[in-house]
């Protein structure tokens, strides 16, 4: 079952997200290589200091100290960081991914799904320079007493109406016989 998922996991990957994904990742991180395919990419990412680095980028002082070591503790307390910095920066937390999803390689459709978040929190914090399409933006409305009063008396298209039509003269399949 397990290789079944981790089948279906690696059939739902995207290598153009992915590209697009890299590309403005090195926009930001200029010293990011320039990686093609799965593999490669989470070999690139998976000390998570180009992460930091974007994200610093971002939100100057977002990681305060980045670790360079090529332990694996430090590598995931990179990735743990760069994750609170991004749900700070306004990414919600069902928009990222676990740490283990990218340093072990277990989901890395969720990693650029991620890093694809962050480039639409990007587009709408700033004037430009994000990934993908904008975010939505809120767009509350006020109403007054008046208008509100108004429209209890519009009956609307959900409530909906029969217009005089009845059951009667319905009959479907058999009558039911009740004999004694």
């Amino acid at each position: 079952m397990t290789a079944e998922l981790t089948a279906k996991r690696n059939a739902s990957y995207d290598e153009g997200l992915e590209q697009e994904a890299v590309s403005w990742i090195r926009s930001y991180v200029p010293d990011f290589a320039e990686v093609k395919g799965q593999k490669d990419v989470h070999l690139a990412l998976k000390d998570g200091v180009a992460l930091c680095k974007l994200i610093n980028a971002l939100a100057p002082g977002s990681v305060r100290k980045i670790n360079e070591s090529k332990m694996a503790f430090k590598q995931m307390e990179n990735i743990s960081l760069f994750l609170a910095a991004i749900e700070k920066y306004g990414v919600l937390a069902s928009d990222t991914f676990q740490t283990v999803d990218l340093y072990e390689n277990t989901n890395m459709t969720a990693v650029i799904s991620g890093i694809h978040a962050l480039g639409r929190k990007v587009e709408s914090n700033t004037a430009g320079g994000g990934l993908g399409v904008k975010e939505s933006s809120k767009n509350e409305r006020t109403f007054t007493e008046a208008q509100m009063k108004e429209g209890q008396s519009i009956i609307g298209l959900q409530m909906g109406t029969n217009k005089g039509a009845t059951q009667a003269g319905q009959n479907f399949g058999k009558t039911r016989a009740i004999i004694d």
